[in-house]
């Protein structure tokens, strides 16, 4: 079972979900399949970087603020290191890529990400 504490980052995973999905068919319709798959590659990219985020937040055991602090710091620093690779495989891989509809949903996914904190644990 996942930590409660997990309950903000599990609300933005579908909202990233959410996005993604939209931006894929919207890519899809206007660029065709590879728009598509540029569009899902973006989405995935902001989504597992985000897990990665969520991992190393989860790991924290409570204590000072300091500790708080240097967790949030490490899982940021996973979540960009995770992205930069990702980036990097897909436009070095993926051939066909439509860089716009892979960034921007990429970008999007990131954006959707910071609206975490207004998610209530309740």
């Amino acid at each position: 079972m996942l930590s409660p504490r997990l309950k903000p980052f599990r609300a933005v995973l579908r909202w990233q979900a959410f996005a993604t999905a939209l931006l894929t068919g919207v890519a899809g319709y206007l660029v065709g399949t590879n728009g598509a798959i540029s569009a899902a590659l973006g989405g995935l990219v902001g989504m597992i970087g985000g897990l990665g985020f969520a991992v190393v937040a989860s790991l924290q055991k409570g204590g000072t603020a300091g500790s708080v602090l240097i967790t949030a710091m490490r899982a940021e620093a996973v979540k960009i290191v995770v992205m930069i690779a990702l980036l990097w495989l897909v436009l070095a891989t993926y051939r066909d890529v439509v860089v716009v509809g892979f960034i921007g949903t990429f970008v999007v996914t990131v954006l959707v990400f910071t609206m975490a904190v207004f998610v209530r644990e309740e």
